[in-house]
Parts: C-alpha cells; sequence; structure tokens
C-alpha cells in the first residue's frame, strides 16, 4: 500500500508511503490519498485530519519518472476541470496530486519532515496548518524542470506567505530550510527533528476538544469562497499545457539522474 490511514481519538492520521522515492507521487498514489481524504471527510469520528509521509521524508512531489515516461498521461489527461466547476465542495474532483482540489469543512495539519518540495509543497500549501521539522526543507524544486504548479501553489502560497515573499519562491525555485519556513509564515509550528508527526498529532487533539461545528464554520468563513477557489485553480489548470511543452523534457532528464536532491546546477 502507497497510503495508509489510521483513526484514533477523532485524529485521523494519512501517510504517503513510498520512502524509497521520497514519497513521491505516482498516479495510484494520487488516486489513494484522494480517496483517503474523502474518507475522512465522511466519517464522523473524524474530526482533524494529519497528512505525513513515511521513512523520514514528506513528499518530494510528483513522480517525475513516471511523469517523463508517459506512464502518468492517462491519468493527468483526466483532470482537466469543465469550465462550469464552481464548488469544490459539493463537486470534489481529483487534482494531480490527488486532493489539492478537495475543500474539505474539517481541518487538516501537515507533518513535514525531509522534503516537502514540489508537488510536495502544493500538498503541504493545501493542508491548513504545517508542522515542521527544523531539518525539513520546502520549496518550488519543479523550477528546474519546467513542470508548472498546477496542485493550488500559485493560488495558496501567496495566501500564506503575501505575493512579494511567493514571488521569490515561485520564480526561483531556491530551497527553504525550516527556520526560514517558520519565519516567514509557511511553517505554523517549528519542532525538533523526527517530532513533526509527535507535535501534529497533540495539535490535532487540542482541536478536537473545540465544538467543533463553530470551529469549522469560522474556518470555512476564513478562506476563499468555494466559487473563487474553483475559479482560481480553472485558472491556474491552463499552465498545464506548459508541462506538454517543457516538463516532460525535464522529467525525462531528471529520470536519467540530472539535478537530484536539489541541485540546480547540473540541470
Amino acid at each position: 500500500m502507497t497510503v495508509t490511514t489510521t483513526t484514533q481519538d477523532g485524529v485521523t492520521t494519512i501517510t504517503i508511503c513510498r520512502p524509497d522515492v521520497r514519497n513521491c507521487v505516482d498516479p495510484a498514489t494520487a488516486r489513494a490519498l484522494y480517496d483517503a481524504f474523502l474518507g475522512f471527510e465522511a466519517d464522523e469520528t473524524a474530526q482533524v485530519a494529519i497528512l505525513t509521509g513515511d521513512g523520514g521524508y514528506f513528499c518530494a512531489g510528483f513522480d517525475l519518472k513516471s511523469a517523463g515516461s508517459g506512464a502518468s498521461d492517462e491519468w493527468i489527461a483526466g483532470l482537466d476541470i469543465p469550465a462550469d466547476w464552481s464548488d469544490p465542495m459539493a463537486e470534489p474532483r481529483p487534482g494531480p496530486m490527488g486532493p489539492s482540489r478537495l475543500m474539505l469543512t474539517k481541518p487538516v495539519i501537515a507533518a513535514i519532515e525531509g522534503h516537502a518540495v514540489a508537488g510536495g509543497m502544493e500538498l503541504a500549501a493545501w493542508c491548513d496548518m504545517r508542522v515542521m521539522a527544523e531539518t525539513a526543507v520546502t520549496g518550488v524544486f519543479c523550477r528546474r524542470w519546467g513542470v508548472p504548479l498546477i496542485d493550488g501553489g500559485t493560488v495558496r502560497l501567496p495566501a500564506i506567505l503575501g505575493q512579494g515573499r511567493a514571488n521569490d519562491l515561485i520564480l526561483t525555485g531556491r530551497p527553504v530550510e525550516g527556520a526560514e519556513a517558520h519565519r516567514i509564515g509557511f511553517a505554523d509550528r517549528l519542532c525538533a527533528a523526527g517530532k513533526a508527526l509527535e507535535v501534529a498529532t497533540e495539535l490535532a487533539r487540542d482541536l478536537t476538544r473545540y465544538p467543533q461545528a463553530c470551529m469549522r464554520a469560522d474556518h470555512l468563513s476564513a478562506r476563499l469562497a468555494p466559487a473563487d477557489l474553483a475559479a482560481a485553480l480553472r485558472r491556474e489548470w491552463a499552465s498545464a499545457q506548459a508541462f506538454v511543452q517543457e516538463g516532460r523534457d525535464g522529467a525525462a532528464r531528471f529520470a536519467a539522474g540530472r539535478g537530484r536532491s536539489g541541485d540546480f546546477q547540473d540541470i
């Protein structure tokens, strides 16, 4: 299984389990994540979710070997957004990374160790709060390969960071370590290495103590209106054409061994 789900005391923990590839997401994993979060939303006993990764990594983005080989083409082709889609809550749809187009009624916390980069950064930004280890790193690493942000990154990063800081990260793709991520507001909690899931679980349990209807109403009101989010995601999805033009070649270069581990020099 590439995704596991456990629920205890109202807290659902959803874990990406592909540590041999730093928990990058292929189509099967994306579908499993999407289904897991739909299951969390439907489970009346579950009040807060945590998204994390196995083996000391959060998520290194979409599986570029799959993308470069064409193995993901059918999955990506099935993700087109209808022009009249306007309600992510009433009409849920998957994104390339899985749950990135969902608008849930209940909060989700990211527990980040290791890499949360490219699409992995977008998954973390999709979450409502982020607990990040001091040694973790985030960034738009897909900048190296001509792979666009198509999982809500261009929508959510400006909302989280402000436009100027979002521009810096989106345009340069540079790595951002835990301390800076906390300083600029990407990480809501900073913790010691190896403690992200523990801290996120404590935070989630705190949230379960509150009257849930009131908390969820405030949570919904504090976000973009569903129609506005849908419009922004439709606009962003137009960038998917850039993958056809540049990203496939970039993914193939990555698969051949270029620019690994955040190296922006040999790409």
